[in-house]
């Protein structure tokens, strides 16, 4: 794909505050947002130039966008395949599709990362409830049991301890699980990474996570972790961009656990987007992991990220972001809110950035 000029048209799948992100970002590099997405209120919608508003089954409609567009790309890993290949066929879609086949299903994507010689948690397939008896005696507890495809947050997954009901399978709807082992962390990290269509990868600085309720609510950078756990967290990250042949911006979601005198990583999950733990560099870095994404798929070159200084990064879980105004009083802080309508617990709502000088 030759580079975009700055009159270029990007389609975005998802309307969400990533996709409202991404398209903020490509504005400044001059480019034009057309984002598709069935919900009307979709906070993106608010800052495009042209939004379609469909289901992600709608041919008529995905027709009418990538007719608009000049390159596809997308802000959630749940895409509905065919909707990847239908558009695919007509205009490049970048991260290619064949990503989101492997990262939209747990087993898959273990599997794929442990090809890497990458390790991850113990795991095992689970397709009925006498699968998960036999996946128990295998993997151990505590151990946790999540559904293949489209969990997120939390949302299904469930942590099965000693004496655990094998009905537990039925719980989770019947549908093919994944059991994986319990991993006693020390930490959880993320590395945002991002590799351009020429091949070139930049890693933005290793970020500590802690959540609430599953829901990412704190960000840190640097993390606390040794010089050595940085290097062999952004090369794991590295490793699976160049492995994917990947165009874009992915983060690889990882734990630091204990292993003898030492520490290792394991690899818990890859999504292959933008992602809540890379808000940070909007304000804390030389360029924003929503720009490097757009770079990329514009066929531009990638920039060089240079973090400002130490770094903490707030999610506005629900009704938190009604505080947002004190936020606006603090130095050193930049505030984000993304327009959402409707209140929920534990919806992110916004979040706010601080940076504060290296001691």
């Amino acid at each position: 794909m030759n580079a975009l000029g700055p009159d270029a048209t990007v389609g975005i799948l998802g309307g969400g505050q990533l996709g409202r992100m991404l398209a903020l970002a490509a504005a400044r590099l001059g480019f034009k947002c057309h984002v598709l997405c069935p919900d009307p209120r979709s906070p993106a919608f608010d800052v495009v130039r042209r939004v379609t508003e469909a289901d992600y089954a709608d041919i008529a409609a995905l027709d009418r966008f990538v007719a608009d567009v000049d390159v596809v790309t997308y802000e959630f890993e749940n895409v509905p395949a065919e909707t990847a290949m239908f558009l695919s066929a007509r205009k490049p879609v970048l991260p290619d599709p064949k990503v989101l086949a492997i990262t939209q299903d747990r087993l898959v994507e273990k599997e794929f990362v442990n090809g890497l010689g990458i390790a991850t948690a113990k795991f095992a397939p689970v397709d009925s409830a006498d699968g998960l008896t036999a996946a128990l005696a295998a993997i151990g507890q505590p151990a946790v049991l999540k559904t293949r495809r489209f969990g997120y947050d939390g949302k299904g997954q469930m942590i099965l301890r000693d004496g655990a009901d094998p009905a537990a399978f039925e719980h989770l709807g019947g549908q093919p699980q994944i059991l994986e082992a319990f991993v006693p962390f020390e930490r959880e990290i993320s590395v945002v990474a991002a590799r351009g269509s020429d091949g070139a990868i930049e890693c933005f600085d290793v970020t500590e996570n802690e959540h609430q309720d599953h829901i990412l609510k704190t960000s840190h950078v640097p993390a606390a972790v040794t010089p050595a756990v940085a290097v062999q967290a952004r090369r794991i990250a590295e490793t699976i961009a160049e492995a994917f042949g990947y165009v874009g911006v992915l983060a690889v979601e990882m734990f630091v656990v204990r292993d003898g005198g030492g520490h290792a990583v394991l690899v818990n999950e890859i999504a292959p987007r933008v992602h809540n733990s890379g808000h940070w560099t909007i304000d804390g870095a030389s360029v924003s992991q929503f720009e490097q994404h757009i770079r990329a798929v514009a066929g531009l070159p990638l920039a060089k990220p240079i973090r400002r200084g130490r770094i903490e990064m707030i999610n506005l879980l629900g009704a938190e972001v009604e505080d947002y105004r004190g936020w606006l009083t603090k130095p050193d802080t930049a505030v984000h809110l993304y327009g959402k309508t409707g209140i929920r617990p534990g919806r992110k709502m916004g979040h706010v950035t601080r940076v504060f000088p290296e001691p």
